[in-house]
């Protein structure tokens, strides 16, 4: 075991900047050996750190990025996403979707993961706010 008595005060002082600097355990653990060439253990290290009265810094937590949000396409116009109480066979989930221009469409979400979209008219193609609408309510049914 490891005691902090084999330190010199200056490699005590060293070890203290270390943290000061934002040094981790791992890091002044690893620090010990290449610049003293002692090898300590990790809990070694953490009691070293507690003899010496070291408070390490915590990592800035990173704030999670905030979505923004997504407007939802005017209900009005006929929007409307709803999910089957039986899926199709083959399928994780299914439902049906209105899009604001009153096209019909099957959606679903097959064993792979893939979302995929049947309209009823051939190469049917909703607008951007449409989809981005659609994927935010699917979103919303889904959990």
């Amino acid at each position: 075991m490891f005691k902090t008595s084999q330190l010199s005060e200056e490699q005590k002082q060293w070890i203290r900047q270390w943290a000061d600097e934002g040094a981790t355990m791992a890091d002044i653990q690893r620090k010990m050996d290449e610049e003293f060439h002692i090898r300590v253990t990790y809990i070694d290290t953490r009691f070293l750190i507690l003899d010496l009265g070291i408070t390490l810094k915590q990592p800035a937590k990173e704030e999670p990025a905030k979505e923004e949000p997504v407007p939802a396409a005017d209900a009005s116009a006929g929007f409307h996403v709803s999910k089957d109480e039986i899926t199709i066979p083959g399928t994780l989930f299914s439902g049906k979707v209105v899009f604001s221009d009153g096209e019909k469409a099957l959606w679903y979400v097959d064993q792979s993961g893939q979302l995929g979209l049947d309209p009823d008219t051939p190469g049917y193609r909703p607008v951007a706010a449409d989809i981005t609408a659609f994927q935010a309510e699917l979103k919303k049914i889904l959990r």
